[in-house]
């Protein structure tokens, strides 16, 4: 734990993000942050909830992976510097000003926010997470705040490979998923059959479809539409079913109040109308000049 934090010490960063402003993604592993750009508070705020304890008293610390644009990602400014963004990031300020709390960000490996959030090394983990029940003992999860789905994805060139996901099930195919996620479970009982390679970061399974090292790949349908804009290569051959479509914040286990408080901040952002606007900005920031993956350096 001591030796997390070390690390992390070189790669926190205090965002100030808008409560209607995106944000970037960022690379998946120990790497700087960069500063969010800062926009409006909330529309609907309030004062910190009673009773509501955290990791650093006054912050409200969250893990993310910002490999997982429109989620989170670092978009580049029109100066070459990255900025973290995302509607999980600006959804991520949303709450802390509504709870009266200054916003702290960790970026790291997919995997690594589900184990930091069960260590009670961070208030909140926010990168895209399906409310599964195998997470269930590393984290409280919120209401879910953005409804979603679940894609299959291959180059266009291949699109004909792949009339329905059951031929995806075939020993000659390389197929991608992210590791510890719900893309890599899906890949696992739709295509058992097949060579099944487990990535850290969504940026390198992109990689590894547009150069041909891979046949297709399982990812977050708006994570996959926001790739496949940037790659016209790209193709999003297939909707893969999948019951729990919806995302959710991941909350430090057994913090009741700060669940309600987070419950509470998500409802008003539903209802005022600026998760909608989180989404639309972060979509038209993904778009752009964009890095995923963590920062180096």
């Amino acid at each position: 734990m001591k030796k997390f934090f070390a690390t992390v010490l070189a790669l926190t960063m205090a965002l100030s993000l808008a409560a209607c402003g995106a944000k970037e993604e960022a690379p998946a592993a120990s790497a700087p942050a960069a500063s969010a750009p800062a926009a409006s508070a909330p529309a609907a705020s309030a004062p910190a909830e009673e009773g509501i304890t955290t990791v650093t008293e006054g912050k409200l610390t969250v893990a993310t992976s910002p490999d997982f644009a429109p989620y989170e990602f670092y978009a580049i400014d029109e100066n070459g510097n990255p900025q973290l963004a995302g509607f999980d990031m600006a959804l991520a300020q949303y709450i802390a000003d509504y709870l009266g709390l200054e916003l702290e960000v960790i970026p790291m490996d997919f995997d690594g926010t589900i184990l930091e959030l069960q260590n009670k090394n961070v208030d909140l983990s926010m990168a895209g997470y399906s409310p599964d029940p195998d997470r269930a003992e590393a984290m409280d999860f919120s209401d879910i705040y953005i409804s979603g789905g679940q894609s299959f994805v291959c180059l266009d060139s291949t699109a004909d490979k792949f009339p329905e996901l059951a031929a995806a099930n075939n020993p000659d195919f390389t197929i991608g998923a992210q590791i510890g996620s719900i893309q890599a479970d899906l890949a696992k009982e739709n295509t058992p059959d097949a060579d099944i390679i487990e990535m850290a970061k969504v940026t390198d399974i992109i990689a590894e479809l547009i150069t041909g090292k891979m046949d297709g790949a399982f990812i977050e349908t708006m994570v996959a539409e926001s790739y496949e804009k940037n790659y016209p290569e790209l193709c999003v051959v297939l909707e893969v079913p999948y019951e729990a479509e919806g995302s959710v914040v991941g909350v430090y286990k057994g913090n009741e109040a700060l669940l309600k408080g987070v419950n509470e901040a998500i409802a008003a952002a539903l209802s005022d109308g600026s998760m909608s606007d989180f989404v639309a900005e972060a979509n038209e920031l993904a778009s752009g000049n964009i890095h995923e993956g963590l920062l180096e350096g």
